[in-house]
């Protein structure tokens, strides 16, 4: 089937959002920065592992866009593998650390003491590596999702009301409540279609190439393959491509390659997946005897975790704006903060910013352009920051022209 260039489009342009609320230090920044829209990214996901290319009617990529637009799966279960690839330095014990501003800091909605069965810190660990994990869904209050570790399993279930946390290797287990309608923890993992869909969409745009390039089979079952690419130069996105399963709609497949090109970035999806209705016992869970039960903040009344920058993350800047359009956009904002510290006075932290940053001068000053193969981010000596999936030379312009 030949490509079929879709005519859906929107425009954007140069926005700006204020935000209000408490500053973050500079120096913190720029990982949470990063390391926030990975994981994003990652919420762009279904998929892996195909074979064969099987015999379907020919659609155009406005149809098929629309079919994931109207899919409603509401009850699968099946195992997703994930590998992501965004060339990071070996982060060792920093990870936790660094994520965990995400969320506010390791305490904050799961006791003064943290829990290691915290979602909010938990699930960051999918940012790097390769993960298995199975899912399971039925309805919009009741979700599972169980990550598969060495010799241990980390488990995630929401049903109705309650969330809970079980990591087996800690014997810790972590629970909150929320009224109905509330935002939930286990809403904001890679669990649920819905979430992934909705983020697959927010890329398209007049800025934006999507076709329908032949047909793929995943998990056993047939879908159309969607591609979707920036027209502009400059991104740091070289091609999504998305496998939509050909009777329910749902993506099936997601694999996004950078633009420099080599190994995808994220590479993820079902290697096995059903849309029956799992079984009710599916969602029950008990602490075990002598586990430690951590009760965090309910979701009505829990501060709001980040997601990147131009989402949640900007609730504690005093300001944010987005310059450019579509793939080129370059979320902007003052940190409050001065400077970045080295790694003589910044200790790890700093040997970890080193590790992966280039020194900039440009009309705006100077500054560091922290690197990886899919989000990059110019933060100046002054304390301002420039984040995108766009190139340095992107970057120090945004920030010349800003000055």
């Amino acid at each position: 089937m030949a490509p079929i260039d879709s005519d859906d489009s929107t425009t954007a342009g140069e926005r700006e959002e204020p935000r209000t609320g408490r500053r973050r230090a500079a120096r913190y920044v720029v990982p949470v920065a990063v390391m926030g829209v990975a994981a994003a990214t990652i919420g762009l996901v279904p998929a892996l592992a195909d074979s064969g290319d099987p015999d379907l009617p020919e659609v155009t990529a406005q149809q098929l866009i629309e079919r994931i637009a109207q899919s409603d799966v509401q009850q699968l279960s099946g195992t997703v593998r994930i590998s992501t690839d965004l060339g990071l330095p070996d982060l060792g014990g920093l990870e936790s650390g660094l994520m965990s501003g995400m969320s506010g800091g390791p305490g904050e909605g799961a006791g003064d003491d943290g829990s290691a069965a915290d979602p909010s810190t938990k699930l960051t660990g999918l940012v790097t590596g390769t993960h298995t994990l199975r899912v399971a869904a039925d309805g919009p209050d009741r979700q599972k999702l169980s990550l598969l570790e060495d010799a241990a399993e980390y488990s995630l279930i929401h049903d109705g009301k309650d969330v809970w946390g079980y990591d087996s290797r800690s014997n810790e287990v972590y629970h909150s409540t929320a009224a109905a309608g509330a935002e939930r923890p286990a809403e904001k993992a890679p669990a649920t279609p819905k979430d992934f869909i909705e983020q697959a969409l927010k890329a398209v745009d007049d800025t934006t190439s999507v076709t329908v390039d032949g047909t793929a089979q995943v998990a056993g079952r047939d879908a159309y393959r969607l591609v979707i690419k920036p027209r502009q130069s400059g991104s740091t996105v070289g091609a999504i491509s998305v496998a939509v399963d050909a009777r329910t709609g749902m993506p099936l497949k997601f694999t996004l390659t950078p633009s420099s090109g080599g190994a995808a970035v994220v590479d993820a999806g079902f290697t096995q997946v059903s849309f029956a209705k799992p079984d009710a016992s599916t969602f029950d869970f008990t602490p075990p005897k002598g586990a430690k039960v951590t009760e965090g903040d309910t979701a009505a009344e829990a501060p709001e975790r980040g997601r990147g920058p131009g989402g949640d993350l900007a609730g504690g800047l005093d300001g944010l704006k987005v310059i450019g359009e579509g793939w080129n956009s370059i979320a902007a904002f003052d940190t409050g903060g001065q400077g970045l510290p080295t790694a003589s006075a910044g200790g790890d932290l700093g040997g970890f910013l080193g590790s992966f940053g280039d020194q900039v001068k440009g009309d705006f000053g100077s500054g560091t352009v922290f690197k990886t193969r899919l989000v990059n981010a110019l933060i100046t000596d002054d304390g301002k920051v420039y984040a995108g999936a766009v190139t340095k030379d992107a970057l120090v312009k945004a920030a010349d022209a800003a000055k």
